[in-house]
């Protein structure tokens, strides 16, 4: 990510959107933000991302993105650019108020120049939220607080806060996500903790869904989940569904939808060493489901197995992979959780 240092990281939560213009150059920045979060709707419903779940176009028609990013960080040719919603200018306060609404990730959070924390892309958020198949009166455990808005999205849907547990391990996450939560008018339990432990003192829980990339599926999530519970989470560039059967054993398959997220901290596990890839055409390194295959395998395939098992296999789309936890064992699968092609995960 970006390589330069950037300004001060003060969290100015709940940044007030001013309607009142004194000024004639001054933007109507509350009826701009109405504006911005009824075309940042109309995108998602476009996507077909809560076509399962049109629950979820009311939550966010309601909850107001803005809130929760009163700062973020946009990438440069010179590194990261903040914009927020207290700069002196007009101009570039609209131009914050815009970005808010755009259906993109942003940056919420940088340490050293890395990037810590962000906002996931709004359609992208829809999607999995549809897919974890929320009902009313499940507990549902977030894993990965970020700014607070999925889990104002998810408050709001249920109607209930105290349904609503979200946990991250940093403090200044935490807590600048319980003051926007609060500035958007929701108390649901914001937990500082490693993620991967899940929160037992909360438990049990009906979903689980997970906001940052894991190498594997924690066997307290199974542990503290209901039986017939859903857990959904980013692994290998994807996102993928599980149903738990008990607190040894779950199963479910990989979502159509490609995915991108800042992996868990508090994990420790170095990266697979990336497969080598000699012999392997240009077009089919740069394909997006052939990368899949090479993530999902736990860099256990070089190059040509892999190209090898892509084209015999028919060029696998996502929804042909899926995960196991069973016992002491989780594995990755093409096509049959007990087939010829399966990958170990790790403990």
């Amino acid at each position: 990510m970006g390589a330069h240092a950037v300004g001060d990281t003060d969290d100015r939560s709940g940044t007030a959107v001013r309607g009142d213009a004194a000024a004639t150059d001054e933007p109507d920045l509350a009826a701009l933000a109405e504006r911005a979060q009824a075309a940042l709707v109309r995108t998602i419903d476009a996507s077909g991302a809560w076509k399962d779940d049109p629950v979820w176009r009311e939550a966010f028609t309601a909850v107001p993105r803005h809130l929760f990013v009163p700062y973020y960080y946009v990438a440069t040719a010179r590194g990261y650019e903040r914009r927020w919603g207290e700069h002196p200018d007009p101009g570039a306060r609209e131009e914050w108020l815009r970005g808010a609404y755009a259906d993109v990730p942003l940056a919420s959070r940088l340490r050293d120049g890395e990037l810590v924390s962000s906002s996931s892309q709004p359609s992208l958020m829809a999607r999995m939220l549809a897919a974890l198949r929320i009902e009313d009166g499940n507990r549902v455990l977030e894993i990965g607080a970020g700014t607070g808005y999925n889990a104002a999205l998810i408050a709001h849907r249920l109607g209930d806060d105290g349904l609503v547990t979200t946990v991250d391990l940093d403090p200044e996450i935490t807590e600048s996500a319980r003051r926007h939560l609060a500035a958007a008018g929701h108390h649901p339990a914001v937990v500082t903790g490693d993620g991967a432990r899940g929160v037992p003192e909360r438990a049990p829980f009906d979903r689980i869904i997970a906001t940052c990339a894991l190498p594997s599926i924690p066997r307290a999530w199974l542990a503290q989940c209901t039986p017939g519970g859903r857990i959904l989470t980013p692994i290998a560039t994807g996102l993928v569904v599980l149903t738990v059967r008990d607190a040894a054993h779950a199963e479910g398959r990989f979502l159509q939808t490609p995915a991108y997220f800042v992996p868990l901290r508090g994990e420790g596990r170095p990266e697979p060493p990336a497969p080598r890839l000699d012999g392997v055409p240009a077009r089919v390194c740069e394909d997006d489901l052939f990368r899949f295959l090479l993530a999902v395998s736990g860099g256990r395939l070089d190059g040509r197995a892999a190209w090898d098992l892509w084209e015999r296999t028919g060029r696998p789309e996502r929804e042909r992979y899926g995960i196991t936890v069973r016992g002491p064992h989780a594995w990755t699968w093409l096509d049959d959780p007990d087939g010829p092609h399966t990958w170990p995960l790790p403990d």
